[in-house]
């Protein structure tokens, strides 16, 4: 988990990186800010350095766990990287709460998942970057389903937009994972091809 001034940090990686700092007034005291402030020009290594912090923050990743996905990639010739970065990311277990709308935020899905009151497969799991895969079956578990946490889900579940390859039964407050992890150009604010060359070097 990632502790840092997030308006700070917010500024200097974009206003996106945060589902706090999205709302209109930041976007437009940045773009004041923006234009008192003349940027300097970055050089490549300056560019993908931004671009991999931008991912480390998006999905609240420190930098061990974060190279340790990349390098996983890198080892593996032939594979089409910066999917496959994109699948990792995606398949940790507090990103799919948060993507499912059972929290708010990528850091509260993270305390929903460590204080226990998720399941996979029938089982506990406390591991916020654990991985699913296709055919897990993700849920609430049933003695966590009536705490304040939880208040009000079904009805907040009506209007969310969660993604295609998460099949969700909101009567169950389950989930099936039925394919892989995938985002378009549009849905990141990331290169994610800059992010492994910053790790190529």
């Amino acid at each position: 988990m990632i502790n840092k001034p997030r308006y700070k940090t917010a500024r200097r990686l974009g206003a996106n990186i945060f589902d706090k700092t999205q709302g209109q007034k930041f976007i437009e005291r940045d773009a004041r800010r923006k234009v008192e402030k003349r940027p300097r020009p970055k050089s490549d290594f300056g560019l993908q350095l931004l671009e991999k912090q931008k991912a480390k923050m998006t999905y609240g990743v420190n930098e061990r766990m974060f190279a340790k996905y990349v390098k996983s990639i890198l080892d593996k010739a032939g594979a089409n990287s910066p999917e496959k970065l994109i699948s990792i990311l995606e398949s940790r277990l507090d990103n799919v709460i948060y993507r499912l709308g059972f929290a708010p935020t990528r850091q509260s899905a993270r305390q929903m998942v460590s204080h226990g009151h998720i399941k996979v497969n029938g089982l506990k799991i406390t591991i916020p970057s654990y991985a699913v895969s296709l055919g897990d079956v993700i849920t609430i578990r049933e003695s966590s389903v009536k705490k304040g946490l939880f208040t009000n889900l079904a009805e907040k579940l009506k209007t969310h937009n969660y993604p295609s390859w998460l099949a969700l039964d909101i009567t169950k407050n389950e989930c099936k994972v039925q394919g892989a992890p995938k985002l378009t150009a549009l849905e990141t604010n990331f290169d994610t091809a800059a992010v492994l060359n910053f790790y190529s070097r």
